[in-house]
């Protein structure tokens, strides 16, 4: 019986499947063709031992004065030949082996351990892949399924990538190695399966976690993400360790961990920044490239007003909003950007008034403290500074949020704005200017 643990061992190695679970699907199947052999009615016990793979089988026989089924009875005769002490009515355990199980027994027997193979190996690639869920794998492209992907995933598990868990613009041939988020993995009906994206915002996360030690060790935190996967990610660092750079280490030597990265997203821009706890600064480095020039946060706490210079407008709103919304993403801010004429002409009781309501502008706002004029230029007084002229080189992506953040961004851009502003060329690490 050696043969048998050899081949469990080797089972057990090579598919994952457990030997207990084989040894005790072996027990079962015996079980199985000693019904279909004796009936029902008779009551069989099977044991295999765990260390020398030895089975023994027992049929229980009744005790009878005359026999009628000779599978389940024996006389009293028979009996006391085995033991002088048994008596009528007693159950006696006799032995048989496999080779008195007639051929539909044995392969009864036969479908039950190969279907205990199959299950275990199925549980086995479920455990692993339930143990990468919320992680990255890496893939090889097998061909289009329609217009989704057909990805293998290891030599016994393939998955299915959909086209809307694609990066818009990507092109797969077959051969290509993918990296790709497991968001989900659950059973169904035929198995389980495997739900994997490559637009999922937390897969810059990962990516970031794997390519940056900093982060991996814990010593630099990655606060929050806002991507448009395929065009741009935010995503915004802090170090709890003041002798380490949280966005110089993202960005490497001369760039080279935020480009491997980029290179896994196929070219897609990282604007990485650093996260403050102060919601007006978070937010002036969340519209970086752009300079700010103020930032007021409402009375709400949920909305900012944020001012910059005439000619970086534009850059501050991005081509298409798509810098004020990754930021609005970002900070988790509705954000309101002007420029400083458009805050110079502004009526900020109207304002007020309007986003906040008169009577809680009137609580939480003095006129007094909003002169016309500060530090000479016209504006009005902010929380939070905007004095940095540095811009940060890096970039962010952030957590999901609702479509409707577009609408949070409110870019109140007078007729005379919407001619195209040239803007001065900046250097902002990875980050290219945006129109």
């Amino acid at each position: 019986m050696q043969e048998i643990i050899e081949a469990l061992d080797q089972l057990e190695k090579e598919k994952g499947i457990s030997k207990d679970l084989i040894m005790e699907a072996i027990e079962k199947s015996l079980n199985s063709a000693c019904e279909k052999d004796f009936g029902k009615d008779t009551e069989c016990s099977v044991h295999m031992d765990r260390e020398t793979g030895e089975i023994k089988v027992f049929a229980k026989k009744l005790v009878v004065e005359e026999v009628y089924d000779s599978r389940s009875e024996m006389t009293l005769e028979d009996a006391r030949k085995i033991d002088p002490n048994y008596n009528l009515d007693d159950e006696v355990p006799i032995e048989i082996t496999t080779r008195d199980f007639g051929r539909i027994a044995a392969q009864k027997a036969r479908g039950i351990i190969v279907q205990a193979i199959k299950e275990g190996e199925r549980d086995a690639v479920f455990s692993h892949f339930v143990n990468k869920e919320k992680d990255i794998i890496t893939g090889v492209v097998q061909r289009y399924v329609g217009n989704n992907l057909s990805v293998s995933l290891d030599d016994r598990t393939d998955t299915l990538l959909n086209e809307k868990e694609m990066i818009p613009g990507e092109y797969y041939r077959r051969g290509d190695r993918i990296k790709l988020y497991v968001v989900e993995v659950k059973k169904s009906q035929k198995g389980f399966r495997i739900v994997v994206s490559r637009t999922h915002p937390d897969l810059v996360k990962r990516l970031f976690e794997r390519e940056v030690t900093e982060i991996a060790d814990g010593v630099v935190e990655i606060k929050s993400i806002s991507r448009e996967a395929g065009s741009r990610s935010k995503i915004a660092v802090y170090s709890h360790d003041e002798n380490v750079d949280a966005v110089g280490s993202c960005v490497g030597m001369n760039g080279a961990r935020v480009n491997a990265i980029v290179d896994d997203l196929y070219g897609e821009k990282i604007d990485i920044i650093e996260w403050d706890p102060d919601p007006a600064v978070f937010i002036e480095h969340a519209l970086s490239p752009s300079k700010v020039v103020s930032v007021t946060i409402g009375p709400d706490g949920k909305s900012a007003l944020v001012v910059v210079p005439d000619y970086q407008l534009s850059l501050a709103i991005g081509k298409e909003g798509q810098n004020a919304r990754l930021a609005a993403r970002l900070t988790g801010f509705k954000i309101d950007i002007k420029s400083e004429t458009q805050a110079a002409e502004m009526d900020m009781d109207a304002y007020y008034a309007e986003n906040y309501g008169e009577e809680e502008y009137d609580e939480y706002y003095d006129e007094d403290e909003y002169p016309e004029e500060v530090d000479g230029e016209t504006g009005f007084d902010v929380e939070g500074s905007a004095e940095e002229e540095e811009i940060s080189p890096e970039e962010e992506a952030a957590e999901p949020v609702e479509e409707s953040v577009e609408d949070e961004v409110v870019q109140t851009v007078e007729e005379t704005a919407e001619e195209t502003v040239s803007l001065p060329a900046e250097e902002s690490g990875e980050t290219e200017d945006e129109e």
